[in-house]
C-alpha cells in the first residue's frame, strides 16, 4: 500500500516568482559550453576518469522502493515505479540524461532538472536537464552551496525555484578545487606538443680548436657528418671536431615523469584510483577486474549516485516514505565471488607481490 502522508504543497501553476527563463530551457541554440570545463576536458586524465565515472552511472538504471518497519528494523520493499523512473526525460534516453547530469555534479558540485509535466497530484512527471553552466543563482554566488537556491537564473533570466530539482553534490566542483593541477597540466601538454615538434638531435658536434667556424660552415659540417653517416654508416671528423652524444631523449624531451605525477594529483582530485588510468602505482600492482569495478564504485561513482538518489527521493520529487536507488547488481555481479573464489596459495601470491614492489 503506498504511504501518502502529506500532499506537495504547490503544483507548477501556482508557484510564485518570474519564470522567463523558462523559455530558454531546451532552446539549444542560446546554449554555451563552460570553457573551463572544456580546458580541463582537454587533459586526458581528466577526460578517461570523467568517462569512467559517469557514462558507467549513465549506463545504471532506478528502481523505486518503500520504507516498512518489519518489527526489528526498517526495510525496503521494492514497489512498482512511477513512468518516469525508466525515462526521466522523453526527448532522450536515461543513459544520456544521467551521464551529464553526473558531469555537471562532478565539474560544477551541483546539478538541475527542470519540471516540464507533472502528475494529478502535483508530483513531476517529467523533467529536462539544465546544464550547470548557464544556472546562476543570486542568493548563492558559489562556489561552496549551502541549500537549495531561491533565487535561479537560467541564461540570465529568472526560473521559479518550484519547479527546478536542486543536485548538490557532496564535494565541491573539479573545476573551482584543482585550478592550479589543471593549469599544470595544460602547461605539460603545451611542452610536451612544442617537443613532439622538434627533432631530437643523436650527436652534437663541438669545434675545439683551429679558426672558428661560421654558422654556415657549422650548418654544412653537420650536414656532411648526417651523410656520411647514412651512406657509409661511418662518419669522420678532423682533430678540431668533438662528437658528443645528446643526452635528450624522447621520455626527457615528453617530461614522462612530470605528467605521471600531475595525473596521480588529479587522480586524486576527482577520486579515481589511478591503476585504472594505467598509472604505475608502486606496491599496489595486483587487481582484477572485480575490484576494479568496486575501486571505481566506491571511490569515484557512489558520491555522486548517493546525491541523485537522495535527491528524487526527496518529498518534491516523490511520496514521503518511498525513495529511488540506482540498481548496481548487475555492475556489482561477481566481485563477491571472484574474491571469496580466491585459493589460498593465489592470495598468499598476491601478497608476496605486493610486498615485492612495496621493497623495490
Amino acid at each position: 500500500m503506498p504511504i501518502f502522508t502529506r500532499k506537495p504543497q504547490k503544483a507548477a501553476a501556482a508557484a510564485s516568482g518570474s519564470n522567463v527563463g523558462a523559455r530558454y530551457i531546451n532552446d539549444f541554440t542560446t546554449y554555451a559550453a563552460s570553457e573551463a570545463r572544456a580546458r580541463a576536458m582537454s587533459i586526458p586524465t581528466v577526460a578517461r576518469a570523467r568517462d569512467l565515472i559517469c557514462a558507467t552511472i549513465g549506463t545504471l538504471y532506478l528502481e523505486e522502493f518503500r520504507w516498512m518497519w518489519n518489527g526489528d528494523e526498517m526495510e525496503e520493499v521494492p514497489q512498482a515505479p512511477r513512468s518516469w523512473l525508466a525515462r526521466l526525460d522523453k526527448g532522450v534516453p536515461n543513459s544520456h540524461l544521467f551521464s551529464w547530469l553526473s558531469d555537471d555534479l562532478l565539474f560544477f558540485g551541483r546539478g538541475f532538472l527542470f519540471v516540464t509535466d507533472r502528475y494529478a497530484d502535483g508530483f513531476p512527471k517529467n523533467f529536462t536537464r539544465m546544464p550547470a553552466q548557464l544556472v546562476t543563482t543570486r542568493d548563492q554566488p558559489g562556489p561552496v552551496f549551502y541549500g537549495p537556491s531561491k533565487e535561479i537564473m537560467f541564461n540570465g533570466q529568472p526560473v521559479r525555484y518550484e519547479d527546478v530539482i536542486q543536485f548538490l553534490a557532496p564535494t565541491q566542483g573539479l573545476i573551482y578545487t584543482t585550478p592550479k593541477a589543471i593549469e599544470t597540466a595544460l602547461k605539460l601538454e603545451q611542452a610536451r606538443y612544442r617537443n613532439a615538434l622538434t627533432s631530437i638531435p643523436s650527436v652534437v658536434l663541438k669545434q675545439t680548436g683551429g679558426e672558428p667556424l661560421s654558422g654556415q660552415e657549422l650548418a654544412d659540417l653537420a650536414a656532411a657528418f648526417d651523410r656520411a653517416r647514412i651512406n657509409n654508416q661511418t662518419a669522420a671528423v678532423n682533430e678540431f671536431i668533438e662528437v658528443k652524444e645528446s643526452f635528450a631523449t624522447p621520455d626527457k624531451m615528453m617530461l614522462n615523469e612530470s605528467v605521471e605525477y600531475t595525473s596521480k594529483d588529479l587522480c586524486r582530485a576527482i577520486g579515481v584510483p589511478v591503476y585504472l588510468l594505467g598509472i604505475e602505482t608502486g606496491s599496489y600492482s595486483y587487481t582484477n577486474s572485480a575490484s576494479a569495478r568496486e575501486d571505481l564504485y566506491v571511490f569515484g561513482m557512489k558520491p555522486i549516485m548517493k546525491c541523485i538518489e537522495d535527491t528524487l527521493s526527496s518529498d518534491n520529487v516523490i511520496p514521503h516514505g518511498t525513495g529511488v536507488r540506482f540498481s548496481t547488481d548487475e555492475y556489482l555481479a561477481g566481485v563477491g565471488d571472484q574474491i571469496a573464489n580466491q585459493t589460498e596459495e593465489e592470495v598468499a601470491q598476491n601478497g608476496r607481490e605486493n610486498t615485492q614492489d612495496a621493497l623495490a
